[in-house]
């Protein structure tokens, strides 16, 4: 094996060992919440252990993205990396719930640097049908996670202290950082850089209202108060402000004419109505087994575990074959699948068994991981090499805008039917929300049938 297919070799370990660690943390996390909230003595304050990682990673992560363009995947990776490091062990270290919350904000800052910048960091590595395959195992690390997390999360709550959960990610950042500084080379032309300051102001502040507004309204404040109000206004004008400045800086921090490449808007497009999909699927199946089908809470949780190896299993079968078959057979076929499990879904009745949620789950699993990875070698084939960093990371914004979009819109719907903790009522609910998932993945089917057939010589350069 050559020097160059070495180091490329091990800067991916190094790679795959930061976006486990990152991709494990929501999950860990999720098992400590209640062990958290005992010690700390901030059990109102719980949800925002999640809410603020979730805000500081979707606004830092189209930054990040661009920021790695300018400056070289390298140093805004260490960048990602130290923040990550630093407010997982400030985590560890939190003696109030408020603390834990200012630290979260700083580990999901490091996080919304992480994982675009190792996706693009793969992109630049490896071309062709190579870059299908590493992409398509990239996808995979998030599934492991999901399996392992529970476990892992729980081992440490029950054996030694919730506190390990967020120490454990030391030692594995530290060798992540030395196998990618120290073995990635890359080439970056020192030449003066115009940052867009203003449009990354704007833009903070549009996507904290926005995601403000999502994640507090019906919770802490009801959607018609005034706060909500005002934050969706906040987040509308500074949307126009934003926009007026991207159309004119020399170096946009979010170039719109990534949004007008049917290449790359179209699967932008997939992610954010996907993603939606398996947010109303990830949260409100396990309801439906416990809840309705009466199963009890163990078994409910076990039951997006076939949707967490439908997935990379599809998502290295389309990474390994769309180079042969077309990226845009994937994608369909994908969206199709999507589709097809969410009318499944939405035949579910209190009389429906245990086999047929489990039949869901892996048709919408597989189904998005025929789109996921396809889906990023198209965007960052599309690209060209100095913006393949923002394009990256606009996917992940995207993905995550759904996912948050989508839990506070279908919270609401729930909420408006179930007044009682019924079965009936409890089923009129979800039903209510299965309605909406129908709706969104057969927009998702159109959206993906707007994707241009490329040729596949043309794919496979990347």
């Amino acid at each position: 094996m050559s020097q160059k297919k070495t180091n490329r070799t091990v800067v991916t370990i190094g790679l795959l060992s930061a976006l486990f660690i990152g991709a494990l943390d929501s999950t860990v996390v999720t098992t400590a919440t209640t062990s958290i909230a005992k010690e700390l003595q901030g059990l109102s304050l719980i949800s925002w252990i999640f809410s603020i990682y979730t805000l500081t990673t979707c606004v830092t992560t189209p930054i990040f993205g661009k920021l790695a363009d300018l400056f070289g995947r390298k140093s805004i990776f260490t960048i990602g990396l130290l923040l990550f490091l630093v407010g997982s062990v400030l985590c560890g270290a939190a003696h109030s719930m408020t603390e834990l919350i200012w630290f979260r904000a700083i580990q999901g800052m490091g996080a919304g640097a992480l994982t675009p910048v190792t996706f693009t960091i793969i992109g630049d590595l490896y071309t062709g049908e190579q870059r299908g395959k590493v992409q398509g195992i990239l996808a995979s690390v998030w599934s492991v996670a999901g399996l392992l997390g529970p476990f892992v999360g729980g081992y440490f709550v029950d054996e030694i202290s919730w506190r390990w959960i967020f120490y454990m990610n030391v030692p594995v950042s530290i060798v992540s950082f030395i196998l990618v500084f120290g073995f990635l080379h890359e080439r970056f032309a020192k030449v003066p850089k115009s940052i867009d300051y203003y449009g990354a102001l704007t833009f903070t502040v549009c996507i904290s209202s926005l995601l403000l507004a999502f994640l507090t309204g019906g919770k802490t404040y009801a959607w018609d108060s005034s706060t909500i109000l005002i934050l969706f206004a906040i987040a509308a004008a500074f949307l126009i402000v934003f926009l007026a400045i991207e159309a004119k800086a020399r170096e946009p921090m979010l170039p719109l004419s990534l949004f007008r490449d049917r290449r790359l808007s179209v699967p932008y497009g997939l992610g954010f109505f996907g993603f939606c999909v398996v947010a109303g699927v990830t949260i409100y199946i396990p309801l439906w087994v416990q809840n309705v089908l009466g199963y009890s809470a163990t078994t409910s949780g076990l039951m997006l575990m076939p949707m967490s190896i439908a997935w990379p299993l599809a998502s290295n079968l389309s990474g390994r074959f769309m180079f042969r078959f077309g990226a845009k057979i994937f994608m369909s076929a994908g969206a199709a699948l999507v589709a097809g499990g969410a009318l499944w879904l939405f035949t579910l009745n209190m009389n429906s068994s245990y086999w047929q949620v489990i039949g869901i789950v892996i048709v919408v699993g597989f189904g998005m991981g025929c789109i996921n990875a396809p889906a990023i070698v198209t965007i960052q084939n599309a690209a060209a090499g100095n913006m393949r960093g923002v394009a990256t990371s606009t996917n992940a914004l995207m993905s995550a805008l759904g996912q948050t979009i989508a839990v506070a819109v279908f919270g609401m719907l729930f909420n408006r039917v179930v007044k009682e903790d019924t079965p009936l009522q409890m089923a009129d609910g979800m039903h209510l929300i299965f309605i909406a998932i129908l709706v969104i993945a057969l927009v998702n089917l159109f959206v993906a049938y707007l994707l241009p057939a490329a040729r596949k010589s043309a794919e496979s350069r990347g």
